[in-house]
């Protein structure tokens, strides 16, 4: 088997990076977007899900019509496992919860996907997920030749996104000043900060985390409604040295930053991405003038027109918002 990603694998990666102009009107610098929603899967999960899995396929770990590949995903991940699952044969489960939407699962099972979907919130933090990984566990132990890719803790999570910021940082000749990234796994961010300081250069990396979340600072699980950004528990893969700071940002945040993306800039993109331009806007004031910032934004917002782009959705949710990207002419909320 050829050592390389072939057919439509081999377009993951090498996604375009553009310059936004009209986010943050009178900003100082230049502020450039990562975006991931042109891998073939629709999202940066494209790019662990193919290093986490693609070197066992061609050493013949993974065996097409034996092997089992389970994982946990709310959505992003899943898909682009069950894009190379089919590609090379393999059978996949997916474990998700309620609040993964139902355009995800159809995906996901266009894709030939078997969804084992958990209803029940775990005790003690009242999220899904620590129910989720133990479903895996158990999926795990009971299927024959079964495999986890355990993205909470694989370091090849990680170490695709080592390309992911060589790519901005080629692109931009090495002048990457501010670097925005949206936490989860904590894949991307460390992938990114490994490549940074291994190489000694000056970008800070500014992670962006969920209000609610438990990755950063120890905060106690609060309900979140973003699906892929943030987490319940605290990842494997967390570094607390990776990040130069920390801003967390809310739903609405997020929700506010989506819309005025697609307002300013004709970008339709999901929650996270609409996170990093949150957190680039209030740090803004703090950061010099001429400087270079890079935000990736890790989807597009296909995925979220039930949600994000409804306004239903988000009256019911939030009440009358929407003059906070309609008339707000700064890119604050």
């Amino acid at each position: 088997m050829n050592p390389e990603p072939r057919g439509i694998l081999a377009a993951i990666g090498n996604t375009p990076l553009v310059e936004l102009e009209k986010i943050i009107p009178g900003f100082p610098g230049r502020i450039f977007a990562k975006l991931e929603k042109f891998n073939p899967g629709g999202s940066i999960k494209d790019r662990p899900a193919l290093t986490m899995l693609h070197h066992k396929i061609v050493s013949g770990e993974l065996q097409p019509g034996r092997s089992v590949v389970i994982e946990s995903s709310s959505g992003n991940l899943a898909i682009g496992i069950a894009q190379i699952c089919k590609y090379y044969g393999l059978r996949f489960i997916c474990v998700v919860d309620a609040k993964t939407t139902g355009q995800n699962i159809a995906l996901l099972r266009a894709y030939g996907a078997t969804i084992e979907q958990v209803t029940d919130r775990d005790p003690e933090t009242g999220e899904y997920l620590p129910v989720r990984i133990r479903r895996v566990r158990e999926l795990v132990e009971q299927t024959p030749h079964g495999y986890w890719p355990n993205q909470y803790a694989n370091l090849l999570n990680a170490r695709a996104h080592e390309r992911t910021v060589k790519e901005i940082i080629d692109a931009l000749d090495g002048r990457v000043d501010y670097l925005f990234c949206a936490t989860s796994s904590f894949g991307t961010l460390r992938g990114c900060a490994d490549h940074i300081r291994a190489r000694g250069l000056p970008t800070k990396v500014i992670a962006v985390d969920a209000v609610g979340s438990a990755i950063f600072d120890g905060q106690c699980p609060a309900p979140r409604i973003i699906p892929g950004h943030g987490s319940s528990v605290r990842p494997p893969l967390m570094d607390p040295g990776a990040a130069t700071e920390v801003v967390h940002v809310t739903d609405l945040e997020c929700i506010v930053a989506c819309r005025q993306l697609m307002e300013r800039e004709s970008i339709l993109v999901g929650g996270s991405s609409g996170a990093t331009i949150s957190a680039l806007t209030r740090t803004g004031p703090r950061i010099p003038d001429g400087a270079t910032c890079v935000a990736i934004f890790p989807d597009g917002g296909e995925r979220y027109l039930d949600t994000i782009f409804s306004d239903a959705w988000i009256l019911a949710h939030f009440g009358e918002v929407t003059h906070l990207w309609k008339s707000s002419s700064d890119g604050r909320i």
